[in-house]
């Protein structure tokens, strides 16, 4: 039983490690903030639902390689990308890495607590929301940190804005469609995969499905 539920979980990290390679390269620019809208934290949500943090991780670690991959005109290009590995290609990869793998795996944790405070379904649903939101924040906060002291990339994308309110900004035009993108993808897949019994729900709801049932 336990080598055929592995089985099952080794072929989803598989699907979602080529779905997640697939979204890195499908952006929608948005020149407001010269950022792009992307939908790649979905695999990234939907890993963290089903296979935890580890596993969340994991698939923020690919889409991590992917999106600095993107710098060198791999995947696609990323303009902000190709400027700031001319900085300084270390920090490029350490902002556009790490991020993602903090972000899966927070977003495992995520899942494991608040299905833990309420029904496992609704916690998916929560996680997407949650793994968009941490996905804005970590790498435009990356950002800031690793480049708002660089005059050429203040003058570049920054221009007269403080670091919160292009953040704030960023936040607003970028992050609210991926929110609501990833609310209800991951979400509804989730929910999917507690129907099928793939993700174990908790005692609480395991003990009102037999207290119904009797």
């Amino acid at each position: 039983m336990n080598t055929k539920v592995d089985t099952k979980k080794l072929a989803l990290m598989g699907l979602l490690t080529a779905l997640v390679v697939v979204l890195t390269y499908f952006n929608i620019p948005i020149p407001i903030v010269a950022l792009s809208l992307s939908m790649a934290m979905i695999p990234v949500a939907i890993a963290a639902i089903a296979l935890g943090p580890i596993g969340g991780a994991v698939i923020g670690a690919v889409w991590g390689v992917c999106s600095f991959l993107q710098c060198f005109g791999i995947l696609g290009l990323s303009g902000m990308g190709a400027f700031t590995v001319e900085i300084s290609p270390v920090l490029t990869f350490l902002q556009r890495f790490v991020p993602r793998v903090l972000e899966g795996f927070c977003a495992g944790w995520i899942f494991r607590i608040m299905s833990k405070l309420t029904h496992p379904k609704i916690s998916c649903f929560i996680t997407g929301f949650s793994t968009a939101l941490m996905n804005t924040i970590f790498f435009m906060g990356a950002l800031v940190i690793l480049f708002g002291n660089n005059q050429e990339f203040v003058d570049k994308y920054m221009g007269n804005q403080s670091p919160i309110a292009w953040i704030v900004t960023s936040i607003t035009v970028n992050a609210v469609p991926e929110m609501i993108a990833s609310t209800i993808v991951a979400g509804a897949v989730g929910f999917a995969l507690c129907q099928a019994k793939f993700i174990s729900v908790n005692v609480k709801e395991k003990n009102s499905e037999t207290a119904s049932a009797a």
